[in-house]
């Protein structure tokens, strides 16, 4: 995403995933100490939440405020997986803890193992200007509405803050662009 979606250089890219790391770390353990303190599930769902409102300042800042973005992202991202397998071995009956916990995890690998082919496919719908020979798409968007309804006219949320009408008319432009389109080329072969 950011080489092709934002052409950051290899050196911005490489600072931007060691700040992200950064933040993971600290992250794990601050979230993980204040899971001490509040409780687990809290600091897991609480944590999400601020993550899950990060995911649009994540994908769509295409400035160097991407990498204070990445930063609070991972922070929150494995601030809430730091947690989940303690949370996990206090949930477990003591024979079990240890396979409950990794077998969990594995589960959850082997459900995930096809997203990178998804969110591929999904991002095919998303083309960005070519650069030079290579196919770019903007996985920022992919990030971000992965597993949600791709059509503007169906998002509830956006009719919900910019008004029904104001997506109809976004959603409809193509349709009235080329009907006007078609309407101009006959008016010019009317003239001639």
């Amino acid at each position: 995403m950011l080489t092709n979606q934002y052409n950051s250089s290899a050196n911005a890219m490489t600072v931007t995933q060691v700040v992200a790391n950064l933040g993971a770390m600290t992250g794990g353990t601050l979230i993980g100490y204040c899971s001490q303190i509040f409780g687990r599930r809290f600091s897991i769902i609480f944590i999400c939440i601020v993550g899950g409102a990060l995911l649009y300042p994540y994908t769509f800042t295409s400035s160097k405020a991407v990498i204070a973005a990445a930063f609070f992202e991972q922070f929150c991202v494995q601030g809430a997986w730091g947690v989940i397998p303690i949370h996990l071995m206090e949930l477990s009956p003591g024979s079990f803890r240890t396979f409950v916990v990794g077998t969990s995890y594995q589960l959850g690998n082997l459900v995930s193992s096809a997203s990178s082919t998804i969110e591929a496919t999904i991002g095919e719908r998303f083309p960005l200007p070519p650069k030079g020979k290579t196919s770019r798409y903007a996985y920022g968007k992919v990030i971000c509405i992965l597993g949600r309804h791709m059509g503007v006219a169906h998002d509830a949320d956006l009719q919900e803050a910019a008004g029904a009408e104001a997506v109809d008319r976004i959603a409809h432009a193509d349709a009235h662009r080329t009907n006007s389109d078609e309407v101009s080329n006959e008016e010019k072969g009317r003239r001639i």
